[in-house]
């Protein structure tokens, strides 16, 4: 299954669109309740307004939540954003830190996003167990959990740590475009030979083909076809 999600999204990667270590954990917290989408469609005019951690936390409130409104949520996200540089500021000199337990610490983050920090800004190997990612490892019986910290170690068990970030946005991307909730493209999924739960979807090529999504459509179905 490793070796298929590589071969469907080799080039699989965060989908918020950051310069640094404090711009994508900005994004990251406003991702909340949103889409990646619309993260990105807010950052631009936020991170040229606020370019340090020292920005966030004298921040006007008024005019950060009518940048933040967009996104929903906007009053609560304001709040996490202060507290947020104003933490970094008092306890780590205004830099993103690099350790998941002072990641945690800070307001507004926990460890999904502490993991999506350390693994696409420092390179630092971390599964991001968000709705996607804890959905399709129960659905192919990777694991039974259903609480996001021991997801995060069952998986971590299986998996060589060195490609933790990789298959963090892997399944994520498999979750987004193939594998959905609802109604899962099972009879044009490439996983689908190896999947318990295959059949959860229509299990016809052309039915299914309808569902999947996203910029790798064309080569996902030519991998279902070739096989």
């Amino acid at each position: 299954m490793l070796r298929c999600l590589a071969e469907a999204y080799p080039d699989a990667q965060a989908e918020l669109d950051f310069t640094s270590p404090l711009e994508l954990i900005v994004a990251v917290v406003l991702s909340a309740q949103t889409t990646d989408v619309r993260v990105n469609q807010v950052t631009p005019a936020l991170f040229a307004r606020y370019r340090t951690a020292a920005d966030y936390a004298a921040a006007d409130r008024t005019e950060l939540e009518e940048l933040l409104r967009p996104t929903g949520f906007f009053r609560a996200k304001a709040n996490s954003l202060i507290g947020l540089g104003a933490a970094l500021v008092e306890r780590f000199d205004g830099e993103v830190p690099r350790k998941i337990e002072e990641l945690v610490t800070l307001p507004g983050v926990g460890r999904k996003t502490a993991n999506v920090v350390l693994g696409n800004a420092f390179d630092i190997p971390g599964i991001t167990v968000d709705t996607h990612f804890g959905r399709l490892v129960r659905r192919w019986g990777w694991t039974k959990e259903e609480d996001p910290v021991k997801v995060e170690h069952a998986v971590g068990e299986l998996i060589p740590r060195k490609d933790w970030t990789m298959l963090s946005h892997r399944v994520i991307f498999h979750g987004r475009r193939v594998c959905h909730s609802r109604k899962p493209a099972c009879g044009a999924c490439p996983l689908a030979r190896d999947c318990p739960s295959y059949g959860a979807g229509p299990t016809g090529f052309e039915e299914a083909a309808k569902l999947v999504k996203g910029p790798e459509r064309d080569h996902l179905l030519a991998m279902v076809q070739g096989q």
